[in-house]
């Protein structure tokens, strides 16, 4: 009769996980109802939050009682799995498998491609799978941890910068305060070039104390507490602060960057000081001009407009080997950042709140811009402008002609999905020729804010 009992309360344990869980990522499962193509996010709504809430910081009683199965995965977001070994594991990295013993119960095997991208066959068919399995019998130990493990992969699109953050570090983030807010874990990585730890490796010791475990260069045996393998993802470059325990938010991340990097960009602040007794705001241009597609054709006419308005300029192409510390000293030091649509301009997140941030949009790519990096811009507080292109600045026109529907409404075409084909063609085959016109008038109002910040914060 205790055991029915017990088994009856561990499911209803269970159930209540998984409703809480659906409900939590329900606002943001919306924003792929198209998988290929996201359309426009509905926010949660006040009667989900009020719910997630009082879910969070007042659980059911049950929900603290251990569950029957030492392996629990829930799959029912569209972004990614999630799996958790209730008990003591020992990980092979030889295999990346995962053991449990559990001598009473049954065989049960559970795989897992920890990369929140589930949404995504193609890249999804590249990430490698880990095992967790529950048997009579595990390996021996050679490394003893007393922390838990947080296992994720750094594959898929990882050497893309904005996919770096997207994809790892902001699902990490809110993962860590999540699972394992105020509390000591050991990431274990899957996948992971070999740059990409001492790239990181200042942001990673942001997360965790204890030194990186990484799959692709480890053979041996590890044993740990317990572990959780996957990252959640509120959607594209979103922190919602009503789905984490400690309420963080996009400035809580700024501050772990800040945190990251900073002691460095103190100390290299006078290079980026302005000599003159009368300062002026310092831009910093984000360049295409060695990228495939989206760079500014006539760049050199560009960079005069942008001094004759009156700022300093720093022209930026970062590569993949560029310093995070020094691009942050960079970006943190400056008043205006202004970029078309790639990549770099994730680095908008070293942007200070209240800097300016001008995205210059082809035509074709307007959801993305927002996606992207129009919410960073809002998460951060930054004075943030899109420079939409008219259709006579796109290199499309003379390719397509003016009246081709790829440049003449982009939306129409793109409402039921965002092939491959056309992705390529707005993305790669696209450049811009600024209307320098027209484009002044941005810069001026970009001049005027950028002023009064270097007045209030230097």
């Amino acid at each position: 009769m205790k055991t029915k009992k017990r088994v009856l309360v561990a499911v209803s344990a269970l159930c209540l996980f998984f409703i809480i869980f659906q409900i939590s990522v329900s606002s943001t499962s919306r924003f792929l109802n198209n998988a290929a193509f996201p359309a426009k996010t509905r926010e949660t709504t006040r009667e989900e939050s009020k719910l997630i809430s009082e879910l969070i910081h007042h659980p059911p009683e049950s929900l603290s009682l251990p569950l029957e199965s030492p392996i629990i995965c829930d799959r029912t977001s569209i972004r990614y799995d999630l799996c958790s070994i209730n008990g003591p594991t020992v990980m092979d990295s030889a295999t990346s498998t995962f053991f449990t013993m559990n001598s009473t119960g049954p065989p049960l095997v559970e795989i897992i491609r920890p990369y929140p991208r589930k949404f995504e066959d193609l890249i999804m068919s590249h990430i490698k799978n880990l095992t967790l399995t529950v048997g009579p019998r595990i390996p021996s130990c050679r490394v003893q941890h007393n922390a838990p493990a947080l296992v994720f992969t750094a594959g898929g699109y990882t050497g893309n910068f904005w996919h770096d953050f997207n994809d790892g570090f902001i699902p990490l983030f809110i993962t860590a305060n999540t699972i394992f807010p105020d509390q000591d874990f050991i990431i274990v990585v899957s996948e992971a070039p070999k740059w990409w730890p001492s790239k990181y490796a200042n942001l990673l010791r942001m997360f965790t104390k204890h030194p990186i475990v990484n799959l692709a260069s480890d053979t041996t045996t590890h044993c740990f507490p317990s572990a959780k393998l996957g990252l959640i993802s509120h959607g594209f470059m979103i922190i919602n602060q009503t789905l984490l325990p400690s309420l963080k938010t996009y400035l809580s991340f700024r501050g772990l960057l800040g945190k990251a990097y900073n002691q460095y960009a103190q100390s290299q602040a006078q290079i980026f000081t302005s000599k003159p007794t009368k300062p002026r705001p310092r831009l910093v241009l984000a360049s295409r001009r060695h990228a495939i597609g989206r760079s500014i054709m006539n760049q050199a006419q560009v960079i005069r407009l942008i001094k004759k308005v009156g700022f300093d300029v720093v022209v930026f192409e970062p590569k993949t080997k560029t310093s995070l510390q020094e691009s942050y000293a960079l970006l943190n030091s400056s008043h205006a950042f202004v970029g078309v649509h790639g990549a770099a301009l994730t680095h908008s997140l070293f942007l200070r709140p209240g800097t300016v941030f001008v995205q210059v949009v082809p035509i074709g790519i307007s959801w993305a811009a927002e996606a992207f990096f129009g919410r960073v811009a809002k998460g951060l507080s930054l004075e943030y402008f899109e420079y939409k292109i008219g259709v006579e600045e796109s290199s499309l026109v003379d390719k397509y002609g003016k009246d081709n529907l790829l440049v003449r409404d982009p939306f129409a075409l793109l409402k039921t999905g965002w092939p491959t084909e056309v992705m390529n063609i707005y993305l790669k085959e696209q450049n811009v020729k600024l209307d320098l016109v027209r484009f002044k008038r941005y810069l001026k109002k970009a001049f005027n804010r950028a002023k009064r910040f270097m007045e209030n914060e230097g």
